[in-house]
């Protein structure tokens, strides 16, 4: 079969290699799939240049998750991917697996899993966020930060989303969110637009995959006993807490790690999915695809990722 291989780390396009590749093989409890589409994540971004939090042996197929048809059972299924079998190559295998939900395409189911699981474990497990409670969310036209933003309105929150330009501005309001801050001179900007539209007293939560000086913003526009979700480093700064600041406001910074989740609490996992599935039922939610991909076009893929500069789920199409 034809695929992407990592042979070594360093940034994508310079170590990535489209080859042939062997037929991979599922093993028990495992599910082999042709793949239709491939959700590209910032993870993939980070497993190509060795920094993530788990490190697959070199060599390795990226791509963690996919949307397929089992060639034994012709079943259309979709789930996290086991490495070194990742998504970007013409099968893959996966590790969990759910139905496609009914009415949903190829490229959204690609996109169903790692975005909307992240969010649900982050806004209803390490946090509980409430109706009518302001919820924050960073980089809102992206695939993590759209699934937080549907997730936030889904659950009843006041919804104020960031983006980094102007075009993206229309996607968060389509989304759904009810403020949108355009952060195109740099994060110091927020503070003083999210203080404005909060009359003062701050968001109850901020949902963080971007870190560096957004994350310094964030935790000052933070509301007293609010909580701070860190679920990734988009921005390339890894930011600190100071510990007196977090006293002061009463506030709780919270890591958000959903991968771990797969290892530890499957059973969890599976409980997320169907209330994700209840809401893509009442139309609630509606993963949003901004752009596909061919197979070849996978190092534009995560350049793209990389530089911020989409919208929605990213998928390549073999």
């Amino acid at each position: 079969m034809r695929g992407w291989t990592v042979p070594r780390f360093g940034e994508p396009r310079e170590v990535l290699e489209l080859t042939d590749l062997p037929d991979p093989v599922a093993r028990d409890g495992q599910r082999l799939v042709t793949v239709e589409a491939a959700s590209v994540n910032f993870a993939d971004v980070l497993y190509c240049r060795g920094t993530y939090q788990d490190k697959p042996p070199l060599p390795f197929t990226p791509g963690l998750e996919v949307a397929g048809v089992d060639p034994a059972t012709g079943e259309r299924i979709f789930g996290p991917v086991v490495m070194p079998h990742g998504g970007y190559a013409e099968q893959a295998v996966l590790g969990s697996w759910h139905a496609w939900p009914e009415g949903m395409t190829a490229a959204q189911a690609s996109g169903f899993f790692v975005a909307y699981q992240t969010g649900w474990c982050a806004l209803h497990h390490r946090t509980r966020l409430r109706a009518g409670e302001t919820l924050l969310v960073h980089a809102a036209a992206g695939g993590v930060g759209a699934a937080a933003v549907q997730l936030g309105v889904a659950a009843g929150a006041r919804v104020i989303a960031t983006v980094g330009s102007t075009d993206k501005a229309e996607v968060a309001r389509r989304l759904g969110a009810d403020e949108v801050i355009v952060l195109d001179s740099g994060a110091d900007a927020l503070i003083p637009a999210v203080k404005e539209l909060t009359d003062g007293r701050g968001a109850d939560v901020v949902y963080d995959p971007v870190g560096g000086d957004t994350f310094d913003a964030s935790r000052r526009v933070i509301a007293w006993e609010g909580r701070l979700l860190v679920i990734g480093f988009a921005g390339g700064r890894i930011a600190d807490a100071p510990t007196n600041h977090a006293l002061v406001k009463n506030y709780d910074v919270i890591g958000v790690h959903w991968a771990a989740y797969q290892k530890r609490a499957p059973e969890l996992v599976d409980a997320w999915q169907r209330e994700l599935e209840r809401l893509w039922a009442g139309q609630e939610i509606d993963p949003l695809v901004g752009a596909e991909y061919a197979i070849e076009q996978v190092p534009d893929a995560l350049d793209a990722i990389a530089a911020r500069a989409t919208t929605g789920r990213v998928v390549v199409v073999p």
